[in-house]
């Protein structure tokens, strides 16, 4: 049990570095620091958000906007950390 409780530890550990991965793009890309035009930023901007998409768009749903500001990978992130403290407890 504790190779499962550490392999899924690891994934969600992956998952929160992509989530973050994703935020910093799309402000970079807000504040046009990095140009969409270049095919390899499209490319990682694309993959990020079909990877991430589907976990945050159920969260916005029900989070409001802040004048723009957009706390939904915050509050992925708090929840994915949650999952990663149960897991630790029930499979350790």
């Amino acid at each position: 049990m504790n190779d499962i409780a550490g392999l899924i530890n690891t994934l969600i550990r992956f998952y929160i570095y992509v989530v973050i991965a994703s935020a910093i793009l799309s402000w970079l890309i807000n504040f046009n620091v990095v140009n969409t035009q270049n095919s390899v930023i499209s490319r990682i901007a694309d993959l990020l958000y079909r990877v991430t998409e589907p976990a945050l768009a159920p969260i916005r749903r029900y989070v409001p906007s802040f004048g723009g500001i957009d706390i939904s990978p915050i509050v992925l992130i708090i929840g994915l950390s949650i999952v990663q403290i149960l897991v630790r407890r029930l499979l350790a």
